[in-house]
């Protein structure tokens, strides 16, 4: 059983018809999923009481069994359910509680409420009548916990059914993380989430929620083109390919090089300018990995310099302006190429590419195969995905990362990567995760260049 792979609605109901197959019954499985949620609400409610909200369908079903376990270790259970229980599991559940069932909240109060009312198979918004009894019944517990997917979100795209529901402070996601634990605005109103196994097993095709990775220190042998050299390609904006030389060369590399036509301000002396022919300049062999965009401009010398980039067939990492002007025509065959777009720049390279494609997640997956590179849809809900089918959601970053000048901060590092020997989409997953520790290692409101510098102090926490 995998602990990061999200599963939509229909492949968690394959998986546990592969169960079913194999023997295991619907009540089985049920006592398995609902036992495990059970242990948790029983440590989270510590001695207080506990209301159990029951729906109609299995869901409400885990709820009857909840309310039986928790009983038996000594708590004060009481359930509500406003529609009796209609599946064959969540009959027989009721009938293993086998007592009160209270129809609505009345004056009931409590120290934990469990939301069990629907679950992950939930696509229309609550009637009225369940959405006020859920606010009224949050309202007069402490603490709220949600098994599986809580009431009235939207299990496949995290969108949020109903107005005004209440927050819930832990969620309880059964046999496989759902796409709403990792997206806004589901996300945010789930407080800590918890993954409670059942015996799935890996479903092919899966999306992984990204794991961290595990960075190792150069070998004793290395030098700096045994590290790897980095080109960045400056631009009419050179600021911004300064920044991403800045995180470069404090996220792995041997080497970093900034290809830029003119002098520059204030400039690192660390940091190596070359203001040769960019077409000359990018011929050095030694170069691992380039990164063209930040700041490069959208006129034709900055689409010239582009395509001269590209020509030169080193592995590649494009964002920004890059992204904006890049076409199907540009790219040579079988590059390793990793473009960082956000939700702007990934309209503008679907348009490019002719791709349509309703949500953020398709798109992204339908531009890297159709593009044969991989895409980082870099945002609050980062996604990566690769030519080859491989798609990983990144676990949540702190917010303050939404300044200006944090993507190329993002992309210097990915490029670093690179030339570490990362493949792209390897590459993407370190990148986001070093980018998110600098940020948290910053605290609140840095600047890009605070971001930068604070990469050598991530990459040590994932060593």
């Amino acid at each position: 059983m995998s602990d990061t792979q999200i599963l939509t609605t229909a492949q968690m109901r394959a998986a546990e018809q592969t169960l079913f197959d194999a023997g295991t019954s619907v009540f089985d499985l049920m006592e398995v999923a609902a036992g495990g949620a059970a242990e948790w609400i029983r440590r989270i409610a510590a001695g207080q009481s506990v209301t159990v909200l029951c729906g109609p369908g299995n869901n409400g079903g885990d709820g009857y069994v909840i309310a039986h376990r928790l009983r038996a270790a000594g708590n004060a259970v009481q359930v509500i359910a406003p529609v009796p229980p209609k599946t064959d599991a969540a009959k027989r559940a009721h009938s293993l509680w086998n007592a009160d069932v209270f129809t609505s909240g009345g004056a009931v109060v409590g120290g934990v409420l469990v939301d069990c009312l629907f679950g992950s198979g939930l696509s229309r918004p609550l009637i009225g009548e369940h959405a006020l009894l859920l606010r009224d019944l949050a309202a007069r517990h402490h603490q709220m916990v949600a098994v599986d997917v809580p009431s009235g979100v939207a299990s496949d795209s995290g969108a949020i059914l109903n107005d005004r529901l209440p927050p819930v402070d832990v969620t309880l996601a059964l046999g496989a993380w759902k796409f709403a634990h990792w997206s806004l605005p589901a996300r945010e109103t789930m407080g800590v989430r918890r993954l409670v196994p059942i015996g799935i097993a890996e479903a092919e095709c899966a999306i992984q929620v990204a794991r961290k990775p595990q960075l190792s220190a150069p070998a004793l042998d290395s030098h700096k083109y045994r590290r790897g050299l980095a080109a960045i390609v400056a631009g009419a904006m050179p600021g911004a390919a300064q920044l991403a030389a800045e995180s470069a060369m404090r996220a792995g590399a041997g080497y970093v090089k900034l290809f830029a036509k003119d002098a520059l301000p204030d400039g690192n002396p660390g940091l190596v300018v070359d203001h040769s022919l960019l077409e000359t300049a990018i011929g050095d062999i030694r170069i691992k990995a380039v990164l063209v965009g930040p700041g490069l401009g959208r006129d034709d010398t900055a689409r010239h310099r582009l395509s001269q980039t590209l020509a030169a067939k080193r592995p590649a990492v494009l964002d920004a302006d890059a992204l904006v002007m890049l076409t199907p025509s540009m790219l040579p065959d079988n590059l390793p190429v990793l473009a960082t777009p956000h939700d702007g720049e990934l309209d503008a390279l679907c348009r490019n590419f002719a791709i349509l494609a309703e949500t953020r997640r398709d798109r992204a997956v339908a531009l890297a195969k159709v593009g044969k590179m991989v895409i980082l849809a870099k945002g609050p809900d980062s996604i990566i995905a690769a030519p080859d089918g491989r798609v990983a959601v990144v676990p949540p970053a702190p917010s303050w990362l939404s300044v200006a000048g944090s993507g190329d901060v993002l992309a210097g590092i990915a490029v670093s990567r690179m030339v570490n020997g990362s493949g792209p989409f390897e590459a993407a997953i370190e990148a986001t995760w070093l980018h998110a520790e600098a940020a948290r290692i910053c605290g609140a409101a840095f600047t890009p260049l605070e971001l930068a510098h604070a990469t050598s102090t991530a990459m040590k926490r994932l060593l």
